[in-house]
Formats: C-alpha cells, sequence, structure tokens
C-alpha cells in the first residue's frame, strides 16, 4: 500500500451498519481492485462510469486484465443525470442475472456517484456501492455522505434517497487527467467547506490556491483529508439532512438555480460560486456582515476564475420559479445557509436554514447581474 494513505472512518451514531472508512492517497487505483474483492468475496460487482474516465484509461487501471459488467454513461456530465439512465442501468443488471449479493462500484466525477449510488439504494430494494471519485467536486464532496439522485426535467435531484456508501475510495492522482475547468470549478466545494466549517482552512487555501490550481499532489491529498473530515462531522451528526446537514448546502440554494436555468452550460462549481455570492448579499441585506468575508470569498473564487456574476441571459423569473421548485422548500420558497463570520455558520433558535423574504432575495439577485 501506498505509504501516503491515510484512513478516515465515517460514523453515523444512529446507524451504525452505516458506519464506512474513506481511503485516500495518490496513485493506488491499480490497488483498488483488490481492497475490494477482498472485502466483499462474496459479491457479483458491477461497475458504473462514464465515457470520458473509460477515455482516460482510470477503468483499465482499475481493473488491470479482469473482465467485469459495466456500464458506461455516455455523453458523461448532467445532461444524462435522469432517470431513464438509472433504469438502464438496473436493466443491464437485470440482464446479467444480478441480485442481492451485487455490489455496485461508482467510477467517476459527482454525476456517476449520483447515479450508480441511487440505483444502488433501488437495485433489488438496495445493494452496497463503492465510490470512487476521480473529479474535484466527488473527492470534496459528492462521494461523501450518501446523498443520490439525479434530475427531473424541472429541477435538480428531485428523484433521490439517502445510501450511505460501503467504502470510498480517494485516490487524487486521477485528478491529472481532469481538463482544468472541471478542476478548478470543483474546488469550490473546498472552497465552501471552508467557508462554513473552518477559518483556518480558508487562509489554507487563500495562501496556497496556485500550488493547488498547479495539481500538487501534496496539496490535493490534504484538502481531500480536510474536506473528508468537515463532511464527515457534519454527516455523521445529521445523516439525513433533518438540521446541521443543511450546512453543506451554501451556495447551493441559488447555485442550483442558476445551474438549472443555464440548462447545465454552467457547471455545478460555476454556479455554487454564484451561488456562495448571493448568499453574501443576502448576510449583508440582513445586516449580518461586520467584516471582509464576502470579499475574501470573491477573491478566492477569482482566482480560480469562477463567476461571481449571474449571466445577463438568465432571467430573473426563471430564477425565482426555480427557487420554489427547491427540493428543500417550505411553503413553496427555499430556505437559505448563511454565515456568521468566515469558519462559522449561522444558527438561531436551534436551526441553521433560514427563512429570507422573496423581496430581499429578488434585491440581492439585482446586485449580482
Amino acid at each position: 500500500m501506498n505509504q501516503s494513505i491515510q484512513t478516515l472512518d465515517v460514523k453515523i451514531p444512529a446507524l451504525d451498519e452505516s458506519n464506512y472508512a474513506i481511503t485516500i492517497g495518490r496513485d493506488f487505483l491499480a490497488d483498488i481492485w483488490t481492497y475490494i474483492r477482498a472485502q466483499w468475496p462474496k459479491c457479483m460487482p458491477f461497475i458504473v462510469t462514464d465515457a470520458e474516465l473509460v477515455k482516460a484509461g482510470h477503468l483499465k487501471t482499475l481493473l488491470g486484465s479482469e473482465k467485469v459488467p459495466t456500464y458506461v454513461i455516455d455523453p458523461p456530465g448532467e445532461t444524462s443525470k435522469h432517470i431513464r439512465t438509472v433504469v438502464a442501468i438496473i436493466e443491464t443488471m437485470e440482464k446479467h442475472f444480478f441480485g442481492r449479493d451485487s455490489l455496485i462500484i461508482a467510477l467517476g466525477g459527482g454525476t456517476v456517484g449520483d447515479i450508480a449510488g441511487f440505483a444502488a439504494a433501488i437495485f433489488k430494494r438496495g445493494v452496497p456501492v463503492v465510490q470512487i471519485p476521480t473529479t474535484t467536486v466527488s473527492q470534496a464532496d459528492s462521494s461523501v455522505g450518501g446523498k443520490t439522485g439525479v434530475d427531473s426535467s424541472i429541477s435538480k435531484n428531485a428523484f433521490g434517497a439517502f445510501w450511505q456508501p460501503a467504502a470510498v475510495y480517494i485516490d487524487v492522482g486521477t485528478l491529472s487527467t481532469l481538463d482544468d475547468r472541471q478542476f478548478r470549478a470543483g474546488l469550490v466545494e473546498s472552497v465552501k467547506h471552508a467557508a462554513i466549517a473552518d477559518a483556518d482552512y480558508f487562509a489554507f487555501l487563500e495562501q496556497n490556491i496556485d500550488a493547488i490550481c498547479q495539481k500538487d499532489m501534496s496539496m490535493l491529498e490534504h484538502i481531500a483529508l480536510t474536506n473528508c473530515r468537515i463532511k464527515a462531522s457534519v454527516v455523521g451528526e445529521d445523516p439525513t439532512e433533518k438540521n446541521k446537514r443543511r450546512i453543506l448546502n451554501y451556495g447551493h440554494t441559488m447555485g442550483h438555480a442558476v445551474e438549472s436555468a443555464s440548462e447545465f452550460k454552467l457547471l455545478h462549481g460555476e454556479s455554487v460560486a454564484i451561488g456562495m455570492i448571493a448568499a453574501g448579499k443576502i448576510e449583508a441585506a440582513l445586516g449580518w456582515v461586520r467584516d471582509d468575508r464576502l470579499e475574501r470569498i470573491e477573491s478566492l473564487l477569482e482566482k480560480l476564475r469562477m463567476p461571481t456574476r449571474i449571466p445577463a441571459e438568465l432571467q430573473k423569473n426563471t430564477l425565482l420559479e426555480l427557487l420554489r421548485t427547491d427540493k428543500k422548500a417550505i411553503g413553496r420558497w427555499p430556505r437559505f445557509i448563511l454565515l456568521e463570520s468566515l469558519g462559522t455558520t449561522l444558527c438561531q433558535d436551534g436551526q441553521w436554514a433560514h427563512k429570507v423574504s422573496q423581496d430581499i432575495v429578488e434585491q440581492c439577485l439585482e446586485q449580482i447581474y
């Protein structure tokens, strides 16, 4: 085993059977299959990946000479993140006579992990899934915590289930083949984690952003471990997002609306960057900003070459309509996650998600066009 590999345990007290380990290191993708077969020797493995991962050679590196039934998502990305893809995966498994002794392995980015995890949650009423994330967004966020799902024709993640992975293997070496736009957009989730939970981590990102963007592997290992520690802590306390886990949605409420309105021409991280600025404007409008956090967040996002303004072609009324269909909406209007200070999320009366009037949201939208 690579000497740099570290293991982090995710413990969910209310669901002991859902505890699992996250293994983090570099250039050990070729060893992961041995670990999987040793841990689940009686399971029938089925792989879900996408065309880009096959092209990059990661599937071949994982399997070596072994032949395993595989579903390749094509085209890759959000345009394939719908219920028809899940149905195709399940029916492919049925054609290969897979049963409840199945083990689904998700090799890819956030879209692959979300789709494969949801398929695992509903196939034969639930089979285990192993996540092998290969992008900055999935290594920071989506592979950990058990949120799975696909989009409807109206909104993001309208179909979904909480289904904790059986294990997560993060090889930061797989990021070497990720294109620069995807790489930088995925780092927005790291900025989010720092903003909501760790001011020292935020300062680390500010000080080392150039080395991170140059794919310094030691830096990538450090941020993967830090991201997973933050997320594991929150998920362990609130695995099914009854309250505190909602802080992980900082920037996502407006971000998801922007992403959907752009018809997914904007990447998830690009949209969340805009959403974080929108959240900051809401904090300022409510009189909760007494520091330079918004300037620091905006500066860091700009160093990542992320947009911080809503594209002019996205209509405000469209965004407002999408906000009403947000999966976290109550009374047809979403709640927002807001900061108390950099590294600390605002909690009022024991609640982490906050009601903000539509008038204030509209005023803040106008400020970021």
